[in-house]
């Protein structure tokens, strides 16, 4: 649905005005979720992105107004737009962003309220504690903890909270004083745009490594179907005609063929015969 947009104040105007421009000057443009990212951090990560990215913060309503107005493909970045988010433009492609914005995340402690990232896993062994409040605090928390040599100690591996599972006011007090720091901390794309298409976090999650292996194997089989089948290639004739002079010259010695290449080979083929027979028969 097309936005109104002919009567807005002269500054939401002048915005609108600059996003659309800023826009046309990159050919990545994406949505970043801003939520809890202290300024800090925020102030570092720009530092870090400097020449690779620019994030530009403004009022969900203009960005609306933004992309309605472009039209074409961006309208469709509006639907990805929430209350947290901010925009982020490269000439990047999305996979190398989304790697780099991974790689400006730090590990934070948990707040209340906050849904755990993974299973959160405190184990068992001494901690730093002097006995006191703590090992009710620990207990509470749903941590099992005793006094052992003058030291609190937790008495097994516990999973605090589950994967998904919201972190209450005791568990985020308990995991900041042991030093758990679950929460992964800084932008998180939510979708980039390039080259007509939208790329959401979930596509650009890859395992690199496990990429490269695959391609390496794929690589191999290649080959492999390349020389057996022989169908020459720049990279598989060499192996062909190897291949190919291996089994001619097997021939030759089986057949026989008497060719001055391989017949030293048929002489010793059949001395080797020769003695095999004549130790079977004096075996007997």
């Amino acid at each position: 649905m097309a936005l109104y947009t002919h009567h807005l104040p002269d500054w939401k105007r002048n915005e609108v005005e600059k996003i659309k421009e800023i826009t046309g000057g990159f050919t990545l443009v994406g949505l970043v979720d801003m939520y809890g990212i202290p300024a800090s951090q925020l102030q570092q990560i720009r530092r870090n992105l400097r020449g690779i990215a620019v994030i530009r913060m403004a009022r969900n309503t203009l960005m609306h107004h933004s992309f309605d107005e472009l039209g074409g493909e961006f309208e469709q970045v509006r639907k990805y737009i929430n209350g947290n988010s901010a925009l982020i433009y490269s000439n990047e492609n999305p996979f190398r962003l989304f790697k780099l914005l991974e790689q400006n995340k730090t590990r934070m402690v948990a707040k209340a309220g906050q849904a755990a990232p993974e299973d959160i896993i405190v184990p068992k062994g001494p901690t730093s504690f002097k006995p006191g409040p703590i090992v009710g605090e620990l207990q509470q928390a749903g941590i099992p903890a005793a006094i052992e040599g003058g030291k609190v100690r937790i008495k097994e591996t516990k999973t605090v909270v589950k994967k998904g599972g919201i972190i209450n006011a005791k568990q985020a007090d308990v995991l900041a004083k042991l030093g758990v720091k679950p929460m992964d901390v800084g932008l998180a794309l939510q979708v980039a745009f390039y080259q007509g298409a939208a790329f959401e976090p979930e596509v650009l999650n890859i395992d690199e490594q496990a990429i490269l292996n695959q391609l390496g194997l794929a690589a191999a089989q290649a080959f492999n179907l390349s020389v057996n089948a022989a169908i020459p290639t720049a990279e598989t004739i060499g192996a062909i005609l190897t291949k190919a002079e291996r089994e001619a010259r097997s021939l030759g010695v089986e057949a026989p063929v008497y060719v001055k290449e391989i017949v030293g080979a048929i002489i010793g083929k059949a001395y080797r015969e020769t003695a095999a027979v004549q130790t079977a028969v004096g075996e007997y």
